[in-house]
């Protein structure tokens, strides 16, 4: 068949695994990946749905890529037309329209557009007990670290979030299947393993197991060398499932684990399911475990009804926390989410102000923890070559390196110690060449 396709992916980790999934189904059945500036036959367009403006970044990327490859088969998939089935049917400039089901059967659907040249739009609702879709990866190409999707889905409905409606209920990749999947990537060189979910600690809620026992099955395979978690929700870390992840040496000591706010007013406002002091004694015991790790979270500012009150309260908690590195957004009000309505919405102005704040102490935090790793000396995965001689890689906690060296260092794990702090980067000497 031979017809070129291209594929154009908004959004997480998690979509970024589903894209190179049906990439991958599509050239079993003879279509291959358009490369470079290659006019594409198929344009597949995997959307994000966290907020309206993603929905808008959708029509407009998919457009573009019309423009750019005349008459291409416009394919629209993911989390916004399962999210929001009559907008996305209304988008015409989309010939198939799928939602986050069927993705295992877009050759079929694009063999029978080719066939009947009629639009089609089939976006199959989230039902009670659905199972997890047998999605497989082999390959990530550019890539040193391979990822790999163990759940789907999210029970917690946060006041703000339009995920739970557009990924369904929560859904676990079998334990038999991670193991399977992660053999085939360490065999194709893969040394480090990157496990996601949309609720990555709910794993095994659907099959009686925890997310340690994903741990511990990805940690068994042979030729990984590093297993490391995706974005973490503040839930079910009892003290046997940290006990158990402490364990494992090859897992990695950094925990993305959202926080949302520092204040206790504006998480019940966001249907959180934590306290603060449930977080605070969560980072402790995860600090007391893992030595030296890296705790990384979410922030978000300017939520409906937040007051400045609350605003110096969450800002007072980061601080607290010594995060190691935070992501700061302002609240997007989500049609469709419980939030949007809500009184006292923030202004724009407040939200920009109270970012910046937030922004200046993340900095100022990131710089901290930064500074306490100098002279140690830590495994870095090389993952690039940077300007010059310089080569970028990670240590296990997540800390961003360049270090100098003649000799290529893509894909080697090599000790390196720490040396000087740059604003985004820690210069580091590998130990095995100064």
């Amino acid at each position: 068949m031979g017809l070129k396709v291209k594929f154009i992916t908004l959004g997480c980790k998690v979509n970024q695994y589903e894209s190179q999934a049906m990439l991958e189904a599509l050239e079993k059945v003879g279509f291959r990946q358009a490369e470079g500036p290659e006019k594409a036959d198929i344009v597949v367009l995997n959307s994000c749905t966290v907020t309206a403006a993603s929905d808008q970044k959708a029509r407009q990327a998919l457009r573009r890529a019309k423009k750019q490859n005349p008459g291409a088969i416009a394919v629209l998939t993911g989390c916004w037309p399962q999210a929001f089935p009559k907008e996305a049917q209304n988008f015409l400039e989309a010939d198939i329209v799928l939602g986050v089901k069927n993705r295992t059967s877009l050759a079929s659907y694009l063999l029978d557009y080719l066939s009947k040249k009629q639009r089609m739009v089939d976006i199959p609702p989230h039902k009670s007990g659905d199972a997890f879709e047998p999605l497989q990866v082999s390959d990530f190409h550019g890539r040193t670290r391979a990822f790999l999707k163990i759940e789907d889905g999210c029970n917690r409905f946060c006041s703000y979030c339009i995920i739970p409606y557009a990924r369904g209920r929560v859904r676990s990749k079998p334990l038999a299947d991670i193991t399977a999947e992660l053999t085939t990537l360490a065999a194709r060189g893969y040394q480090e393993a990157v496990l996601t979910g949309i609720n990555l600690p709910a794993y095994g809620q659907d099959l009686g197991l925890q997310l340690c026992d994903a741990i511990e099955a990805a940690c068994k395979v042979e030729g990984i060398r590093r297993v490391r978690l995706g974005s973490l929700e503040p839930e079910r870390f009892s003290a046997e499932v940290i006990s158990r992840m402490r364990a494992q040496e090859k897992l990695c000591p950094q925990f993305h684990l959202s926080l949302q706010s520092g204040c206790d007013g504006t998480l019940s406002r966001m249907n959180r399911h934590y306290t603060t002091s449930e977080y605070r004694q969560i980072v402790a015991a995860l600090r007391k475990a893992f030595p030296n790790c890296a705790i990384t979270t979410d922030v978000m500012v300017g939520f409906a009804g937040e007051t400045e009150e609350e605003f110096q309260q969450s800002l007072a908690f980061v601080q607290e926390m010594a995060f190691a590195k935070v992501h700061v957004f302002a609240y997007s009000r989500r049609p469709g989410t419980k939030a949007y309505s809500a009184p006292n919405q923030c202004t724009n102005r407040e939200k920009e102000e109270r970012s910046h704040k937030m922004l200046t102490a993340a900095k100022a935090l990131q710089s901290a923890f930064f500074r306490a790793q100098l002279g140690k000396v830590e495994e870095v995965l090389f993952e690039q070559k940077k300007q010059g001689d310089f080569y970028e890689g990670y240590t296990k906690n997540y800390i961003p390196i360049l270090a100098a060296s003649r000799k290529p260092l893509q894909g080697k794990i090599l000790p390196v110690r720490l040396t000087q702090v740059q604003e985004e980067y820690c210069l580091g000497e590998v130990c095995e060449i100064c």
